[in-house]
């Protein structure tokens, strides 16, 4: 059987010195300050999210990788770290059959039904305006 080369295969093509587009480990970069940033509520939800699916066996750390290089470099350049991360459970949990893109398509409109400010963090022991 002949496998013909996709757009994807080549942007998954190693550069002269053996690496992938995503391979960025040991280039230079600057360093890191992690007091420049303060993890958004749904940055730290996504972040549970994956260790929860992970824990529970629905995908492994191996499937997470390989659904964050398909994405290619144009993700990488255009996303942030947990919106690809995001993508990559999605995918991982669509693939293993946990959920439809159809039962995910309607949760997501129940979702934006509720109004743009659902969902964000709030005093404890307080409920939003009309709720009980």
């Amino acid at each position: 059987m002949t496998r013909h080369m996709s757009e994807s295969d080549s942007d998954r093509s190693p550069d002269a010195a053996g690496r992938s587009w995503h391979d960025m480990g040991g280039l230079p970069a600057g360093g890191i300050n992690p007091a420049e940033h303060d993890f958004a509520l749904w940055e730290k939800r996504v972040d549970a999210l994956q260790v929860l699916c992970a824990t529970k066996g629905l995908y492994t750390v191996d499937g997470l990788r390989r659904a964050l290089e398909e994405m290619g470099p144009q993700a990488f350049e255009s996303m942030t770290y947990y919106e690809r991360w995001i993508s990559a459970v999605t995918k991982n949990l669509l693939e293993t059959g946990v959920f439809t893109t159809e039962e995910l398509n309607a949760r997501m409109e129940a979702v934006a039904a509720r109004g743009a400010t659902y969902g964000d963090a709030s005093i404890e022991g307080a409920s939003p305006e009309g709720e009980t």
